[in-house]
């Protein structure tokens, strides 16, 4: 089951707000989903009562091997930059690690 941590719409016509959520890939955009990790209220004029997210179990669930899209990443780094920092810093880590594991076959041939 590939999880992706998106937004979920809600509200009425023209006045929507959004659940940050936990979901399978899989289910529709308004469909069931895991758990919920917080809500964004783009109508709200004050910015403490517009988004608010569990930064916690964020990375709990990033650290499962959940996806962040693009809305839900922009969302998060504007509240948390840390939690996108992190993801940005173990990519890298990731990508070096592999780039030598490379060098060091080549190498070896």
């Amino acid at each position: 089951m590939a999880l992706k941590i998106r937004l979920r719409q809600q509200g009425r016509t023209n006045r929507s707000f959004y659940r940050l959520v936990v979901t399978d890939s899989r289910s529709p955009r308004d469909g069931k989903y895991v758990e919920a990790l917080g809500w964004y209220n783009p109508i709200e004029a004050e910015d403490d009562k517009k988004l608010s997210i569990k930064t916690d179990r964020i990375q709990h669930w990033l650290g499962l091997g959940a996806q962040l899209t693009d809305n839900a990443a922009t969302l998060i780094k504007r509240s948390a930059p840390e939690i996108i920092r992190t993801q940005t810093e173990k990519k890298v880590a990731q990508r070096a690690k592999m780039a030598a594991k490379r060098k060091e076959k080549k190498a070896k041939a």
